[in-house]
């Protein structure tokens, strides 16, 4: 039971993001009260951790790189940063 409730929540909060409206209307036209897609989307991402997708390779000189994270944080990397601090920030964030 509690595993399907996961799978529900996860599905209903990846079909929000991916929809880009607001979570206050996507719960309303999904009849869900806001605390609980809120209750659900703080619980699975403090279960999941920092996650990385890579979504699209690009040559770093031509443009930056946004990582967007679980708890809805977005990290734009700009073009040309050395590979140094960019694993440094990398291991600040699994850690």
């Amino acid at each position: 039971m509690q595993e399907q409730r996961r799978e529900y929540w996860s599905r209903l909060i990846a079909e929000q993001e991916a929809s880009g409206t607001t979570i206050r209307k996507f719960c309303r036209q999904r009849g869900i009260a806001d605390h609980c897609f809120y209750f659900w989307r703080r619980r699975l991402n403090s279960e999941q951790g920092v996650r990385f997708a890579l979504v699209k390779t690009i040559p770093m000189s031509v443009l930056p790189i946004e990582l967007f994270l679980p708890g809805g944080e977005r990290l734009c990397i700009p073009a040309g940063v050395d590979g140094a601090t960019l694993r440094s920030v990398l291991a600040a964030l699994r850690s």
